[in-house]
């Protein structure tokens, strides 16, 4: 079926309308995410200028070609406000309309508006800064892990190149008389283009709204609500992991907090929640970087190292110990916190259990408890996977 121009005009401002009402369905949704409300307004912007722009030679050029491209331009602004609103930045709302306003002003040089090429040229490089500046702020959130992120990265680089190398070819080639644009053989290619490039963005910047709310609900499911460290069941995970990769040597510290039952019944929940608070923070100050802190339940947390042998991990432990004995509060003066703490390791070159190196730990801090609490007790290495 051959599809001529008129038809590819008409299928450009559908298929961009419907992108915007689905854009805006999906914010009704999901309230928090206003990147989804922006870039839904930007595609009935975009269709409205789409629209706009089919009409040319059947309205006035000056609602065709001023007004449509005004607000194709606002359009493509609107879609980099969204990318910053998505990557936690302000919308900048001016610099994204002023893209259609400094469009608005050219047309009224009468030798601006006479010229193809220059009409080309400045909606070209408008446009595609535009899109240059959504791929430079996705590309400056890459931090954050998501799948989709470069693709999205790609797609508005490759729609950046394809409106900027209109413009050298709109100066340097001899342009269609102005009565016959929409005859060039070139235009229908161009819809055609478009409309791919606005369903493949659509469905990345989608992509990435979905994928970021999917890793905050993992996240909220991997993480203790009150201490904001690692959960019990995280935790286990990441150790176990770490465990399942032998080679080096990987300790387990398993602290409790002394007397902490006393805490409450003394001071109430509120204040021995925030000494739990207290504890995780300071502890993850002290810890060295790559530390897996997490909260094992109630007054209990416990950190996996990797390539630390037990000597070192004991030693890391009393640092902290060291650190929470030190802590004083104004409001309560006769409070004080400790912690008793037990440490197990692996053997270098063994892949132990989670539930063995936690029986040791467990042992240890047991000692540690007997022995008087506010101590570093050391388990006895075990080698793993030999049959007694």
């Amino acid at each position: 079926m051959r599809l001529d121009t008129p038809t590819l005009f008409l299928m450009t401002v559908v298929v961009t309308f419907i992108v915007g009402v689905l854009f805006l369905l999906s914010w009704s949704q999901d309230r928090r995410s206003r990147a989804l409300a922006i870039w839904g307004v930007a595609h009935l912007v975009g269709a409205g200028a789409s629209a706009l722009l089919c009409l040319r030679g059947i309205i006035p050029d000056s609602l065709s070609i001023g007004l449509g491209n005004a607000l194709m331009l606002a359009a493509y602004g609107l879609i980099w406000s969204g990318v910053r609103s998505f990557e936690g930045l302000r919308p900048a709302y001016r610099i994204a309309l002023a893209g259609g306003l400094v469009w608005g002003l050219a047309c009224l040089v009468p030798a601006f508006y006479a010229s193809l090429p220059a009409r080309i040229a400045l909606a070209s490089t408008i446009a595609g800064s535009f899109c240059a500046l959504s791929a430079r702020e996705i590309l400056r959130g890459r931090v954050e892990p998501l799948a989709s992120r470069w693709p999205a990265i790609i797609l508005m680089s490759a729609y950046t190149v394809l409106y900027w190398i209109r413009v050298p070819l709109a100066l340097f080639l001899e342009p269609p008389p102005a009565s016959r644009v929409v005859e060039s053989p070139w235009l229908p290619v161009l819809c055609f283009v478009g409309v791919l490039f606005t369903v493949a963005i659509a469905f990345v910047l989608m992509a990435l709204t979905k994928e970021r709310a999917e890793r905050r609900q993992r996240l909220a499911a991997e993480t203790d609500a009150l201490t904001g460290l690692a959960n019990r069941r995280a935790f286990v995970g990441r150790t176990e992991a770490r465990l399942a990769g032998g080679g080096d040597p990987v300790a387990l510290l398993l602290f409790d907090l002394d007397h902490f039952k006393s805490v409450n019944d003394t001071y109430g929940h509120a204040v021995g929640d925030g000494v739990l608070v207290a504890f995780a923070h300071l502890a993850e100050a002290v810890l060295p970087p790559g530390a897996v802190l997490g909260r094992m339940g109630g007054e209990e947390f416990a950190c996996t190292l990797s390539g630390c042998d037990l000597a070192t991990a004991a030693r890391i432990a009393e640092r902290v110990r060291a650190a929470v004995a030190t802590v004083s509060l104004a409001a309560y003066p006769r409070l004080r916190i400790g912690v008793s703490v037990g440490v197990a390791a692996t053997a270098p070159g063994e892949a132990g259990e989670f539930e063995d190196l936690m029986r040791q730990a467990d042992a240890a801090l047991y000692s540690a408890k007997r022995a008087g609490r506010g101590r570093v007790v050391a388990a006895e290495p075990v080698a793993y996977g030999l049959a007694a």
